[in-house]
């Protein structure tokens, strides 16, 4: 059996075989293996990714009035788009179905109008992931379908497309500079487990760097998210009208790339909340993630024929769209006690400046019966 048969003891095995196949690989492709790979990347196994015995938190599973304000949000969006007779939700990376729940439930209880007439759709790419959801949705099965974003044939007329940390996720190249020549960071091996070597820039990276503007000081690291791109066109073509919802944590570009603490890049790895010191160990069993430009982003959506109509920290916008006034409403079906000082607890990390949604923003494109990239 060859040590690159994905029956191989692990993704480590596999990575360190092809790599003393091929030569050193790019982090675009060892990044994609460690999260994505078939069989044990990071996000295609059943490993708990979320909560306390999880990894990371988000804000759909701190807390409910998340998706109920979101579901507030939607209803304001139907009335803009003149009240349709159907209309589709589509979550990109949408998980165990958490969010979806939320929303769905927020919509049928104080929207059902608007919940009559919602088609909601889920893209997640774990066969796990997607089996809880879908026995998590079973009361709403009616109204849910799954279906890969690359999948849809029809552009939405209209919908929302959403995302919520989606793309901070997708796999990057790092660039650097080195003695004033633009080289790419490629993964390769010594004799402790895996290291950074450079190799040639990929013509694609170099052709992004170049039209973006981005000039990295001598010594500086760089990540370079052409997956980003690829997402917005895809998720801008897939509407004919309707709305591109962004929830991510990142900066703009000047911001971004130009603030001392970035000047090794943005690459993080996390393990049982902690940061991790060695991005490139255990593949596969930690999560990696880079913080997203929000420059590239509104650009490749007014590539595609999108409109920036509303750029906001997540705090913020939550606040603005009426979450603390849901939590009279929440509290009314929490009769117990200890769930009663969990949501009001949870609140805070919603809406206080300390908390966790202000680490995050939210981005809202608009896409015009007739706009075309």
């Amino acid at each position: 059996m060859s040590d690159t048969s994905p029956l191989a003891r692990t993704l480590e095995d596999r990575l360190r075989a092809r790599i003393r196949s091929e030569g050193p690989i790019t982090f675009y492709e060892w990044m994609k293996a460690a999260l994505y790979d078939e069989h044990d990347g990071y996000y295609s196994t059943g490993k708990v990714r979320q909560g306390r015995t999880g990894d990371y938190r988000t804000a759909p599973e701190t807390s409910p009035l998340f998706a109920a304000t979101l579901a507030r949000y939607f209803s304001k969006l139907h009335t803009d788009l003149k009240w349709p007779r159907t209309w589709t939700l589509f979550e990109a990376g949408a998980g165990n179905g958490e969010l979806a729940h939320g929303i769905l439930t927020q919509l049928r209880t104080k929207y059902p109008e608007i919940f009559a007439v919602t088609r909601y759709v889920l893209d997640e790419i774990n066969p796990a992931a997607r089996a809880q959801a879908a026995a998590r949705l079973l009361e709403f099965s009616t109204r849910i379908s799954f279906q890969r974003l690359s999948e849809i044939a029809e552009p939405l007329s209209p919908g929302i497309i959403f995302s919520n940390e989606l793309i901070d996720a997708f796999p990057v190249h790092r660039i650097r500079v080195s003695g004033g020549k633009l080289r790419e960071l490629c993964v390769g091996l010594h004799e402790a487990g895996f290291t950074w070597v450079e190799c040639d820039v990929d013509t694609r990276v170099e052709d992004y760097v170049r039209r973006s503007g981005i000039e990295p000081a001598n010594g500086q690291i760089v990540e370079v998210n052409l997956k980003a791109d690829e997402f917005i066109s895809r998720a801008a073509n897939s509407l004919a009208r309707g709305y591109l919802i962004t929830i991510d944590y990142g900066a703009h570009r000047k911001e971004l790339w130009r603030e001392p603490q970035r000047r090794m890049g943005t690459l993080r790895a996390f393990s049982r909340h902690h940061l991790v010191e060695d991005v490139l160990a255990k593949p596969g069993q930690q999560d990696l993630t880079t913080t997203i430009d929000w420059t590239q982003v509104e650009e490749a959506g007014k590539r595609a024929g999108l409109q920036a109509i509303r750029f906001q920290r997540l705090d913020e916008f939550l606040s603005s769209e009426g979450l603390l006034s849901l939590i009279a409403d929440l509290t009314t079906t929490t009769p117990d006690p200890v769930d009663f000082i969990r949501l009001t607890t949870s609140a805070r990390e919603l809406v206080l400046p300390t908390g966790l949604a202000a680490s995050f923003q939210i981005l809202v494109q608009e896409k015009i019966a007739g706009d075309s990239a």
